[in-house]
């Protein structure tokens, strides 16, 4: 090849890297228009002001290990239950173990600290709520309640991966209550003692044909208890009915979480949409429970949760999730808030059960939304998508978004951390913060403290 070709192709390439650069910046000058700051306290009035009013307000995280997104998340959710009369807080968590900070929130507790009430979330990932910012966010509740007793705001799990304690909470409250039920209730959770503390475990048996489900079992136990809702709570007023309820969403996840587990052996699909129809199932039970479902609860949990997944190409793969579900029921009484990042440091593990690391997030890639909103130059800035504008019409094309939870695997960046949405479609309002800081475990080890060396950083001398 001459010296000609060589200029020529270089000069080709040049030219189409400037041009895709050019349309790139145009985009961004047209986003950046549309920005709104966020970065002191009045610049979240407005944002305040339009989530206030609905009866539902979603609130996401791009990842689970992001500073920002819990600490920006809990101060929206502070103001929305001062100022706006936000009763609850529901989160992406076992009933469990959040039901333990409910009662230290709501001054029913013998534990003294946050971080004692936090002690049941131990299981992987444990920092996802024992973390910096959730200790301070929940005294902070628990002052608040102690100053408004008449309008107490909960604190409670939405998920189901909790099935062997919720047994245990079942019986604890029955063997109080009454007994002979306890007794019974022992008799059927029994069916799932020849699998050890894995559920993982039953589900393999039961699908492999060596065991026979449990189904019948937790099904008849929640029609027990149900049946027996009056005489329980006749007793004891209003803690009696919320110690009722409590037992009642464990069996309730029991059961399901009976037929998540079996679920899972059968595809991804099956066992996604029967957690997220769990997680909106005792959403709607919440909503019941309190207020005769007049109240107003805020929702945290990660992005892929709590965007309407018809936008995204879940869809495509036949996935639900709660923000679709939340959508359906409740209309415009619902409002959905996302999170994004470019670029900075992560808590994750690198494989299921491994410890907890403080990753480096690399750059977003081309043609995602983090890419198009770090070109705007602007550091910290959220955009109202319900807007009719240029901004919105622009970012009604599918691009990629990041998507980190509680594994970081940078190495297959595209394939394990991006999918394609509609962003207008998947959120009321996106939240950018273009470098951001990964989130503080209560129990840091030397692993986290060290940080992940650069990937620059030589492997042999």
């Amino acid at each position: 090849m001459t010296c000609t070709h060589l200029f020529s192709e270089a000069r080709s390439k040049y030219e189409v890297g400037f041009g895709m650069k050019t349309a790139l910046d145009n985009e961004a000058a047209v986003i950046a228009g549309a920005a709104r700051a966020l970065t002191t306290n009045a610049d979240y009035d407005s944002l305040v002001e339009m989530a206030g009013e609905p009866q539902c307000v979603l609130i996401g995280e791009a990842s689970h290990g992001t500073h920002e997104f819990y600490a920006i998340r809990t101060a929206l959710t502070r103001r929305l239950i001062e100022e706006k009369g936000f009763r609850a807080v529901a989160l992406e968590a076992d009933w469990p173990d959040s039901f333990r900070v409910h009662r230290f929130v709501t001054g029913r507790s013998d534990d003294k600290r946050a971080s004692e009430a936090l002690n049941d979330f131990r299981r992987f990932p444990s920092w996802m709520w024992r973390n910096t910012v959730v200790v301070d966010f929940i005294e902070w509740l628990r002052q608040w309640n102690a100053h408004n007793k008449d309008n107490l705001v909960g604190f409670y799990g939405l998920d189901l991966y909790s099935m062997h304690t919720s047994i245990e909470a079942v019986l604890n409250y029955l063997d109080k209550i009454d007994p002979a039920a306890a007794r019974r209730a022992r008799q059927r959770y029994a069916c799932f003692d020849h699998f050890g503390e894995d559920p993982q475990h039953y589900g393999l048996a039961t699908v492999a044909g060596r065991a026979e489900p449990c189904e019948d079992d937790v099904v008849a136990q929640l029609t027990e208890l149900r049946r027996k809702y009056a005489e329980f709570i006749r007793r004891d007023g209003h803690i009696g009915e919320e110690e009722f309820f409590s037992a009642e969403q464990n069996a309730r996840l029991v059961m399901n979480a009976e037929r998540y587990y079996r679920a899972m052996f059968h595809g991804r699909a099956s066992s996604w949409n029967l957690r997220d129809q769990h997680m909106f199932e005792t959403l709607s039970e919440l909503f019941s429970h309190l207020d005769s479902g007049q109240a107003k609860v805020v929702v945290w949990a990660h992005n892929s949760h709590l965007g309407d997944a018809r936008a995204t190409e879940m869809h495509a793969r036949g996935e639900l999730n709660i923000g679709q579900l939340v959508r359906e029921r409740f209309g415009e009484r619902a409002f959905a808030i996302g999170f994004s990042t470019y670029v900075g440091t992560v808590t994750a593990a690198s494989d299921w059960g491994a410890p907890a690391e403080r990753k480096h997030v690399r750059p977003a890639l081309a043609g995602s939304y983090e890419e198009l909103f770090h070109a705007t130059d602007q550091p910290t800035f959220w955009i109202d998508l319900r807007e009719r504008n240029r901004a919105n019409d622009l970012l009604q094309r599918d691009r990629l978004q990041r998507a980190i939870g509680v594994i970081y695997r940078p190495r297959t960046e595209r394939l394990s951390h991006y999918f394609e949405v509609r962003l207008p479609a998947q959120f009321d309002v996106i939240i950018h913060i273009d470098q951001t800081k990964a989130l503080e475990p209560l129990e840091r080890t030397s692993q986290w403290d060290r940080g992940e060396l650069p990937e620059t950083y030589p492997t042999t001398l």
